[in-house]
């Protein structure tokens, strides 16, 4: 169990590094963008990957605690 907690930490942190950079890629690239349709898609685009990058922290966190609730477990 706790191999794959630390497997999960380390999967949420790429994913999460991942999802914020296209994400700051997005909102970065819209200064660019004249035609407003386009613009107002490539704002939900980029919130869209913020998002997924918030879940993956969360799911991160979960899995750190999830481990330090285990150890703590084990030393009781």
């Amino acid at each position: 169990m706790r191999i794959s907690a630390q497997i999960s930490v380390i999967l949420a942190v790429m994913f999460a590094t991942i999802c914020f950079g296209v994400a700051i890629s997005g909102f970065s690239s819209l200064g660019g963008i004249t035609d407003p349709v386009q613009h107002a898609d490539a704002i939900g685009y980029s919130w869209f990957w913020a998002f997924l990058g918030l879940v993956a922290v969360l799911f991160g966190a979960l899995g750190v605690w999830m481990m330090k609730t285990e150890s703590a477990r084990e030393d009781a």
